[in-house]
């Protein structure tokens, strides 16, 4: 499936993809700071956006990802991580660099498994019965994304999003439904930057875990932020991201 998406700027291709409740125009801010030599192409998920069809697996959604992505560099957060992630080990072909922001390769547990995916079942219940504009503003109190302000979260685009698309992107793509991926992480050879932010302490685990088994990872914790580090303190993460895209280049 083709996802909808926008482009900015003229270079070698990054692909962005948000997190859950989000669109592509999440990603506006962030790009707007970074070098303009590069071409931004920025997806809206399955079930997101103008991507309405939600029915749609982690592996499928990966899939998803490389159909509509030009080679290059590609940046995921939170969800969006899960799914670049199989876009990565499905698609080597496609994703040269990978950026996975908040991320995790899976819940081990199987019973903890089973636990989210009925956490998941329920809050897709829950948007069902009380609407997208009052889910979101439930899903932005929840003190995980305590330190992102209201401008950045981007509630308007949020809102377009549909309680059918985000109920099915939960149950048919929810962390609950993730294999684990742990064991398969020594085959993405390409480099890899796992970023979380200081404050999210099961993220920051997540990203440590996945860099000791990454061949070819670098990690950062950003300072003073949260789980949507990215847009807490843009400034901090442009900075982290333009000097090992530098890297890359000098590599090359």
């Amino acid at each position: 499936m083709i996802l909808s998406q926008a482009s900015l700027g003229t270079g070698p291709s990054i692909t962005y993809v948000h997190g859950f409740t989000q669109t592509k125009e999440s990603w506006i801010p962030v790009v707007e700071q970074l070098a303009q030599d590069f071409s931004h192409c920025l997806l809206d998920a399955p079930g997101h956006g103008s991507s309405h069809d939600g029915q749609r697996s982690l592996q499928q959604a990966g899939d998803d990802v490389a159909e509509s992505m030009p080679t290059g560099v590609l940046v995921g957060y939170s969800m969006g991580a899960r799914i670049a992630l199989h876009t990565a080990l499905q698609h080597p072909e496609k994703v040269t660099a990978l950026v996975l922001i908040s991320g995790t390769a899976g819940i081990d547990n199987e019973d903890e498994r089973s636990a989210r995916r009925s956490s998941d079942e329920a809050l897709a219940q829950r948007i069902s019965d009380i609407g997208v504009e009052s889910f979101i503003a439930e899903w932005l109190s929840n003190p995980m994304f305590s330190g992102l302000s209201t401008e950045l979260a981007d509630i308007p685009h949020r809102r377009i999003n549909t309680a059918t698309g985000l109920g099915d992107s939960l149950q048919c793509a929810g962390t609950g439904t993730q294999k684990p991926l742990w064991n398969q992480l020594g085959q993405i050879t390409i480099p890899v930057l796992l970023i979380a932010g200081e404050s999210d302490q099961k993220f920051v685990n997540n990203a440590r875990r996945m860099n000791d088994l990454l061949p070819n990872s670098e990690f950062h914790i950003m300072n003073g932020v949260g789980h949507t580090c990215h847009l807490e303190d843009i400034s901090q993460f442009r900075n982290i991201l333009q000097n090992w895209l530098s890297g890359l280049k000098r590599d090359h």
